[in-house]
């Protein structure tokens, strides 16, 4: 598929994606990111590994932007974020892939948590109605 094909089914996703839908696209974009910048270390693509990072930051921080402070959850995700977010520039300073490599299985188990999590909602929203 040629760039501007993927770029047209992107946004075509985003506009028709219900609000938890788009946090499953922020997880997977951010997780995609992560993985381009450990190749990128891999192959010393410096600029290439500079770039997926901070786009993978860019994600979290809009992730953290996103949380409803009314659950207390919230908290326990805003520390997780930033916690990968300085895992993150500890990656991008030292070159470190396992850094990356931890940051891509967190924000993956957080993804799976949620996608679970919405799909159980809308099992218990679809047996109440």
């Amino acid at each position: 598929m040629n760039q501007q094909a993927q770029e047209t089914y992107l946004r075509m996703q985003v506009n028709t994606a219900a609000p938890w839908e788009l946090t499953t696209l922020l997880f997977n974009g951010c997780i995609k990111f992560m993985k381009h910048a450990a190749l990128a270390i891999k192959n010393n693509d410096f600029s290439g590994k500079n770039i997926n990072i901070k786009k993978s930051v860019d994600i979290i921080d809009e992730l953290t932007i996103t949380l409803n402070h009314n659950y207390e959850i919230a908290g326990d995700l805003e520390k997780i974020y930033d916690y990968v977010k300085r895992r993150l520039f500890h990656a991008n300073l030292k070159l470190d892939e396992g850094a990356l490599n931890e940051c891509i299985e967190l924000i993956s188990d957080l993804r799976d948590s949620w996608v679970t999590a919405m799909k159980e909602l809308h099992n218990v929203a679809k047996v109440q109605s």
